[in-house]
């Protein structure tokens, strides 16, 4: 621009003043808008040389755009120069506005700093506003704000030179410059934030990708898996309450997805393992326990829990691994069962019913004439020196309190005669001629007698009470709350169960049986009390002539 002609400025230069503006606003990215600054101000303000440097994250300043010289610009672009050497360059010279003048008497000493710069050659100026080539010119560029820039951020520095003209840009020509870099500052501003949102859209894109190919990946994990998942909610009212399942729980339960949806797996699980369940609903849970098929059968299943958790609302769904586990379990059932009964007859064996009658058991032996001196009625507590509370109970058992539970006293019948007392009864029963069988017949006819006897004792005992083979031909039976009269009465039902013919290995067989009917009562081991009750029996069977034993 002519600066004799500045009053006067030609329609055409706004035009084209109005094109780099334009351009600018319109670059499709951050480096083609940086470009396009620097090509206005050659194109557009009549200067030979600009430079664009751009604040960088850490303060520096990088040569990030040049227009007028490819051999300068293939030179400076890309280096930086630091932030303490261009706060020394805008702190020098002449401010004009915004501006930064530094003639060629002062700049001098910034020859030799670290800012990148292109030296050019010229004769010394001939009159007082020539343009001399060591003149630098410096418009800031800031953050937009108000129209004077002073009180935004430095976004960077447009360094311009040599003028077209060769003169110093009179007022008309600094007010353009320090509007065009407003401008310019907009233009990086605005490019900035349309590639700050691109790369936040690209980035949400791949999130968004990322995501879409993790949930196909969980549904394809979920739905195929080869064991049963579910999604049940954490919280609220519906606390529990299925919401998805996949076809191997389905297809383990027996039901259909639509209908588990109905569901919880508290309404599933057997009322035996509620608590189990309950206990295990947490992050990390385990459990074993029953499941309910729609066809009323129960199915062994391992959970395994797992918290799904919303960052703003903590846990929000329960995933719950269920694996089948019954074939496992029937094993390990039957591991328990072989381990605690006899092999032959399927009755508990030895270490099962010491077990049984030791539960039954405790320690101290407390009789209800020891507390007779304690003036205790029924139904009404006493307590011994130790602290203990006693309570008779009608029928003969005492229950024992200690503080933290309790224990129904095993008492037996005070004398032969009935007296109302009613204990745990120890019925000890041997086979009379079962070894005449095994001579004459073979071990298979005396396993025969033996399987036979073992049915035979069951079917004529009372739900709860305990059949089991001691070993050999001996036999134990444990009944509760039996008087000495309905012992007797048992002892005689099952002999008489016994004698009857056994058909073994193609013939008819008989034995005989002998019982001893023993009490167990605290204060005794198991032991003791199977000892008394075999002595009992030995004694029973010497009383009875030996023609008798045996029924043929």
């Amino acid at each position: 621009m002519e600066t004799e002609s500045e009053p006067y400025v030609r329609l055409a230069t706004l035009r084209q003043l109005h094109q780099v503006m334009a351009d600018m606003n319109t670059a499709r990215s951050l480096a083609d808008t940086l470009q396009t600054v620097a090509d206005g101000v050659v194109n557009g303000l009549g200067y030979e040389l600009a430079c664009v440097n751009l604040v960088r994250p850490d303060g520096d300043l990088v040569v990030a755009a040049f227009s007028g010289n490819p051999a300068a610009e293939a030179l400076i672009t890309g280096r930086v120069g630091s932030r303490e050497s261009w706060e020394r360059r805008l702190s020098m010279g002449e401010h004009w506005g915004d501006l930064v003048f530094i003639p060629h008497t002062e700049g001098w000493i910034l020859d030799d700093d670290d800012v990148p710069q292109w030296y050019t050659d010229g004769p010394a100026p001939r009159f007082e506003d020539e343009w001399h080539p060591s003149d630098r010119l410096f418009a800031p560029m800031y953050t937009p704000g108000n129209p004077g820039g002073s009180c935004g951020e430095l976004i960077g520095v447009l360094s311009v030179d040599r003028p077209r003209n060769g003169r110093r840009p009179g007022a008309w020509g600094r007010e353009a410059l320090q509007m065009y870099a407003f401008q310019g500052a907009i233009a990086i501003s605005n490019a900035r934030l349309r590639a700050n949102m691109q790369r936040a859209l690209v980035r949400l894109e791949r999130e968004q990708q990322a995501l879409r190919a993790s949930e196909e990946s969980f549904r394809q994990a979920f739905e195929y898996a080869p064991s049963g998942m579910a999604i049940a909610e954490m919280g609220g009212d519906q606390h529990g309450r299925i919401l998805r399942t996949n076809d191997a729980l389905c297809r383990l339960l027996g039901r259909p997805a639509s209908a588990m949806r109905r569901y919880s797996f508290s309404d599933l699980v057997h009322p035996e393992d509620i608590g189990t369940l309950l206990r295990t609903s947490a992050e990390g849970g385990r459990a074993e326990l029953r499941l309910g098929r729609r066809d009323g059968t129960y199915v062994w299943v391992s959970l395994r829990n797992s918290v799904v958790a919303d960052a703003a609302d903590g846990p929000r769904f329960l995933l719950t691994h269920v694996e089948d586990i019954e074939d496992r379990k029937r094993r390990e059932l039957q591991l328990a069962h072989r381990a605690s009964h006899d092999s032959l007859t399927g009755l508990p064996n030895s270490a099962e019913l010491r077990s049984r009658l030791s539960s039954r058991l405790c320690s101290r032996a407390t009789h209800p004439g020891a507390l007779e001196s304690l003036d205790a009625a029924y139904g009404h507590p006493a307590y011994d020196a130790n602290g203990h509370g006693f309570d008779f109970r009608p029928g003969g058992g005492v229950e024992v309190y200690d503080g933290f539970d309790h224990h129904v006293h095993t008492v037996a019948p005070e004398n032969e005669r009935d007296d109302g007392t009613k204990g745990l009864a120890v019925l000890f029963c041997d086979l009379d001629g079962f070894k005449s069988i095994n001579d004459r017949f073979g071990h298979n006819a005396g396993d025969a007698v033996l399987i036979e006897v073992a049915r035979r004792l069951s079917r004529a005992v009372r739900d709860g009470d305990t059949v089991a083979r001691l070993g050999g031909d001996e036999f134990v039976i444990l009944a509760d709350g039996l008087g000495r009269a309905d012992a007797a009465d048992l002892a005689v039902r099952l002999r008489n169960e016994i004698i009857q013919p056994i058909r073994a290995e193609g013939r008819a067989v008989r034995v005989g049986a002998s019982f001893g009917i023993g009490w167990a009562h605290c204060g005794m081991t198991a032991d003791e009390v199977l000892k008394s009750a075999d002595e009992r029996m030995y004694v029973e069977k010497r009383s009875r002539p030996k023609q008798h034993r045996r029924a043929g």
